[in-house]
């Protein structure tokens, strides 16, 4: 029982043909939970071209979702606003680019995802922390961050406008 017939990963096998007692998988084997079909899903985008819109609905329940995320990840350099001055920027960490620029605010929602996933610049991929649902959800709360920054009275429906003055 302690002297069992068993290959250390790895080890020369007689046994197989290829000399090999490692056998590679299947063609087209995908490890469970690790199918990834829809590439805009998970990458923001197809080849180098970015989702120009959200592939779920985007609910409140969406948007609270990822202000919590947001918090989460991202306050430590872009701060509750998006500005890029959060706490570790504040101790000399490569400041970010402002959410709030013409530039940013012009990207489609997949380039917040693509960065999330793939990192750029000083930030790192982060698709290892942050499930793909969740990129999403943090995306659609940078627009919405990104329209109460940028917002005039004339965006808010005339029937609403008393509430805010």
């Amino acid at each position: 029982m302690a002297d069992q017939p068993r290959y250390d990963p790895l080890e020369a096998s007689s046994f197989f043909a290829d000399g090999q007692s490692a056998r590679p998988p299947v063609e087209g084997t995908v490890a469970r939970g690790e199918l990834r079909e829809d590439e805009v899903f998970y990458t923001g985008g197809t080849g180098t071209s970015l989702a120009t819109a959200f592939p779920m609905a985007v609910t409140i329940d969406v948007l609270r979702r990822g202000q919590e995320r947001f918090n989460i990840y991202c306050t430590p350099c872009h701060d509750h606003t998006g500005s890029g001055n959060g706490m570790i920027v504040q101790r000399g960490y490569s400041r970010p680019q402002s959410y709030h620029t013409d530039i940013v605010r012009k990207q489609p929602p997949g380039y917040f995802v693509r960065v999330m996933t793939q990192g750029f610049g000083a930030m790192p991929s982060y698709a290892a922390q942050i499930p793909a649902a969740d990129r999403w959800a943090i995306a659609a709360y940078i627009r919405t961050l990104q329209l109460s920054q940028n917002a005039v009275i004339d965006d808010v429906p005339e029937d609403q406008r008393g509430g805010l003055q």
